[in-house]
């Protein structure tokens, strides 16, 4: 044997990662934060939430996200258990959510239980939200020439994915849970590379085309009929702070867009603004200004000239 070659061991054998003061140093910070906080502090399950959103789309359209092996016969009872499991997880994430924010421990007083009443209401609202998918995925069909069904919109579409997330996600925000709404849009941004937050109010027959690197923001506004490509940004133009150099939270800061608008792909719409009526925002423009009903908007053309033998110098 090569005297230079050592014999392979255990793993890790040979190595000296001085664990136990690397254990002893992250517990430090682990109980000064604690102390900073009041104690251990157990946040939602972004994995259980994963779930809860794969269980309320199957629900909501199972015979496209539902599984393959059941009959017709079948289906309520598919739905009635998907959404029981769904909706007994979502009221456990909900708890944590509330006890984080109130720091107390235990909300599950069936007397004065807000998150399961949260819950309640989020469920009486399933049938509007499928209806409004339902908008949605007809607008992804009729305005997309490349689509040759409407399952295709459903089970293909990044946009139609975002959306779902997002309408739902909405719903908690509107109920007091924004934690588990951005969480849950955040879920369809990681998937999609499309972030819409969760408090923007969004019309029906909403269509994103291809999808990548859209930004909604929170206070945006937009109305029904409304396509957006890929790129687009509805965004705030500038972010004030207090007297102690803080962001000043809320307040309405991002577009509204008012029914039948076309964002081209790249454009960028900042602040406050209103996108009138029937408006076509073409691509890569930049715009910080309102602009009335039935406006095209697009970027200054390029002057392009030949000049040769000396001309125009």
């Amino acid at each position: 044997m090569n005297p230079r070659i050592k014999k392979p061991g255990r793993a890790g054998a040979t190595h000296h990662w001085n664990i136990e003061a690397v254990v002893s140093d992250l517990r430090h910070l682990r109980t000064a934060d604690h102390e900073r906080r009041a104690g251990p502090v157990k946040l939602p399950s972004r994995k259980a939430l994963v779930a809860v959103m794969e269980g309320f789309s199957a629900a909501l359209f199972p015979h496209r996200l539902g599984p393959v092996d059941f009959t017709e016969e079948g289906v309520d009872f598919f739905v009635g258990h998907t959404l029981d499991v769904s909706l007994t997880e979502l009221l456990k994430q909900v708890r944590l959510e509330f006890a984080l924010t109130s720091g107390v421990a235990d909300l599950i007083d069936p007397e004065s239980d807000r998150a399961a009443s949260v819950v309640s209401a989020f469920a009486r609202q399933l049938p509007d939200v499928r209806a409004l998918l339902d908008t949605d995925i007809r607008a992804a069909f009729d305005g997309d020439p490349a689509a040759r069904s409407i399952d295709e919109v459903l089970i293909c579409y990044p946009g139609v994915t975002a959306i779902i997330h997002q309408r739902l996600a909405h719903i908690l925000y509107k109920l007091g849970a924004p934690l588990l709404a951005r969480m849950i849009t955040e879920i369809a941004h990681s998937a999609t590379g499309i972030d819409i937050h969760p408090g923007a109010e969004i019309g029906e027959r909403f269509f994103i085309d291809h999808g990548t690197g859209v930004v909604i923001g929170e206070t945006t506004v937009i109305g029904r009929n409304v396509r957006l490509y890929q790129a687009v940004t509805l965004g705030a133009k500038r972010f004030p702070t207090d007297e102690h150099g803080a962001l000043v939270k809320g307040g309405a800061r991002h577009p509204v867009v008012e029914d039948d608008v076309v964002v081209y792909a790249g454009a960028t719409i900042l602040g406050r603004v209103t996108i009138g009526r029937g408006s076509s925002i073409g691509g890569n423009v930049w715009l910080t200004r309102s602009v009335p009903p039935g406006s095209t908007i697009s970027q200054a053309q390029v002057r392009s000239e030949d000049f040769h033998d000396g001309a125009g110098i």
